[in-house]
């Protein structure tokens, strides 16, 4: 592929970076950008492959403005049919000056009329007049090869794209994306036709460089007319946004100004590049297009927090629950090990609330934060109660809040990428189960005994030792003393006017210390309960996040980056 270098990027340079552009934005552009950019890589690589000597003009215009004439001025005979009252040109008609490499480049551009000029044309001979132009001062046959007009040259007669058959109009517009070098030809008449500007002209700004403006027929305007028309011509041009287009005032009838409209076309074709500056201006009007739909390169906003969110879908999961399960759980296991020993058996009584969750066999030693059991098949496996309508819609929002706070700044279309990233894709509707995956694999309360749980547990052994010995002592003495046996004073616990046998001072003191040490190890096995639930839900917000990362901030980051990746290749494109 040929590859000229404007304003440091090649064609092939700025070709490439619009195909980027549009592959990494097919699922946002409109489809009529992502179709045009196809055919235009396709169109391009044709082109710049195919003869690079020659340079594809055509004359367009609309019916009665009199191309046909001025092709036959050009070539200097009577080539092209001419009517002056109704559209002759049904299908195109080349010109061709210089064989080699032109059969290829006229079979893609799809024309069949084709005239051959001679190889030896004199480039100064005077010829006669052309069909249409008068017995006067006749143009000078320069379209032929000479040693002053280097360069093949193709030069196009269009059907008229005001045409009442809209197969001529078809066929022109299709030509007229297809050429490198635009002419359009005007006449006083029309010249200011909205349908000329507005349908064409305005949309080939980025073409100016490869285009003419021709006002033909000026011969039947005054030299005040001419002026006036010339001025008020070059001011619809820039209100289309073509200032400085070169406009030429010519009469294909008396031969005015067809010399330098030759003269314009044989400098195209010497020079070589309206191929390839017709492929960029294609490429940076399509990139605009692009740029358009992408929004500057970059988001400016800051990336949104993900506190709310996470907290949104940790109450849908249940995290809560579980927390409070965990204090639940935490607080029974407390009282089966420090309780006061005789009353321990009633919490056996009570459900295990992690247990009553499914919960209970995540617990175990080991199991890091997160991971989950490779025994665990992948659907639901908790008892967490699952989320109401209000949970739901609290989630809805949090993830709409989120995907609207992050892609604030790009164009709508882009905006609902990623919100059908978020809300209608796989990862949205897997989300439920991976929320409960989370919670069901993430280790969320230790096995490990604390240390003053052992403590407390042999205290309460002694002290119930301590309070069975002393009932049994006392009962040894009621026997002796139901027996009228002889019974051996107790010592007792003297203090002050207050003497307490040992034995009741046992059963009752052990008793009583054992209960007090109960009361106290269940305030302290509360604080280290709610404590241990908070460390719960610490981790599961953790297993909560690496979620939301996973199908929602994940997703709206992806589309972040392709947003900027599309953006900056545009931007390449247009250079």
């Amino acid at each position: 592929m040929v590859a000229a270098a404007v304003a440091g990027v090649t064609v092939a340079e700025r070709l490439d970076a619009l195909a980027h552009a549009v592959r990494v934005g097919r699922d946002v552009m409109p489809e009529a950008v992502v179709e045009a950019a196809q055919g235009l890589e396709d169109r391009a690589g044709h082109r710049l492959r195919l003869s690079a000597d020659h340079t594809v003009a055509a004359l367009a215009g609309a019916t009665g403005s009199g191309k046909s004439s001025l092709l036959n001025a050009l070539a200097g005979e009577p080539l092209a049919e001419v009517d002056v009252l109704r559209p002759t040109t049904s299908e195109a008609l080349a010109v061709v000056r210089g064989r080699d490499g032109s059969a290829g480049l006229l079979d893609w551009l799809g024309v069949r009329r084709r005239h051959q000029l001679p190889e030896d044309d004199a480039t100064d001979a005077p010829a006669g007049p052309a069909s249409g132009t008068a017995s006067g001062a006749a143009p000078r046959v320069r379209l032929g090869r000479g040693p002053r007009t280097p360069g093949g040259l193709i030069l196009l007669d269009l059907p008229d794209h005001d045409s009442v058959r809209t197969e001529h109009r078809l066929e022109a517009e299709r030509l007229v994306a297809l050429v490198d070098l635009m002419v359009w030809v005007l006449d006083p008449q029309k010249y200011a036709d909205a349908v000329v500007h507005e349908r064409y002209l305005r949309g080939l700004v980025e073409h100016r460089d490869v285009m003419l403006v021709v006002l033909n027929q000026v011969d039947r305007l005054t030299d005040a007319e001419r002026r006036a028309c010339h001025a008020d011509l070059q001011r619809l041009l820039a209100e289309d946004g073509l200032a400085g287009v070169r406009v030429l005032d010519v009469s294909a009838r008396t031969g005015e100004g067809v010399d330098a409209l030759r003269a314009a076309l044989d400098d195209a074709a010497a020079r070589r590049v309206a191929a390839q500056a017709r492929v960029e201006a294609d490429v940076v009007r399509l990139a605009r297009q692009v740029q358009a739909a992408c929004g500057p390169v970059g988001r400016g906003g800051r990336t949104p927090s993900t506190s709310e969110l996470v907290t949104s879908l940790a109450g849908a999961a249940g995290v809560p629950a579980v927390a409070e399960a965990v204090r639940g759980t935490r607080l029974l296991r407390a009282r089966q090990a420090t309780g006061w020993p005789p009353t321990r058996w009633l919490s056996r009584l009570r459900p295990d609330p992690l247990r009553r969750l499914h919960l209970g066999e995540g617990t175990g030693g080991g199991q890091g934060r997160g991971e989950r059991r490779p025994s665990m098949p992948d659907v639901v496996r908790t008892s967490v109660p699952r989320p109401g309508p209000a949970e739901l819609a609290r989630v809805r929002a949090a993830v709409r809040d989120y995907t609207d706070a992050a892609t604030a700044s790009l164009p709508d279309a882009w905006v609902l990428e990623a919100r059908g990233r978020t809300e209608g894709s796989a990862e949205a509707q897997a989300l439920p189960d991976a929320l409960d995956r989370a919670v069901s694999g993430t280790q969320v309360i230790s096995d490990r005994r604390p240390v003053w749980w052992t403590v407390v547990g042999v205290l309460q052994w002694l002290l119930l030792l301590v309070a069975v010995a002393g009932l049994v002592w006392l009962g040894v003495l009621w026997g002796l003393d139901a027996l009228r046996m002889p019974v051996i004073e107790p010592p007792a616990w003297d203090q002050g006017q207050v003497s307490i046998p040992v034995p009741t001072l046992a059963a009752v003191g052990g008793t009583l210390v054992g209960l007090i040490l109960a009361g106290i190890a269940r305030l302290l096995a509360g604080v280290g309960a709610r404590r241990q639930a908070r460390r719960a839900t610490a981790h599961l917000r953790e297993a909560v996040a690496d979620v939301a990362g996973r199908h929602v901030v994940a997703p709206v980051r992806e589309v972040l980056e392709r947003h900027d990746e599309c953006a900056r290749a545009a931007a390449r494109a247009v250079g």
